[in-house]
């Protein structure tokens, strides 16, 4: 009896049916590196639009 149901042995190694056919195939750091980097490029661009109204309006 198996504790997860979603559990199959293939080739002696217990994995999950889920993990067979997985709509992404894309590494996760690449993908992790594209969220920090757009991230980090609206932060700076949302400093930046109010540094430049903060020294426009002084």
């Amino acid at each position: 009896m198996y504790l997860f149901y979603t559990w199959d042995y293939i080739g002696g190694v217990k994995v999950n049916e889920f993990e067979k056919d997985v709509q992404s195939k894309n590494n996760d750091v690449v993908d992790s590196i594209k969220g920090f980097a757009f991230s980090f490029i609206f932060f700076v661009l949302i400093f930046a639009i109010g540094a430049a109204i903060n020294v426009v309006g002084s």
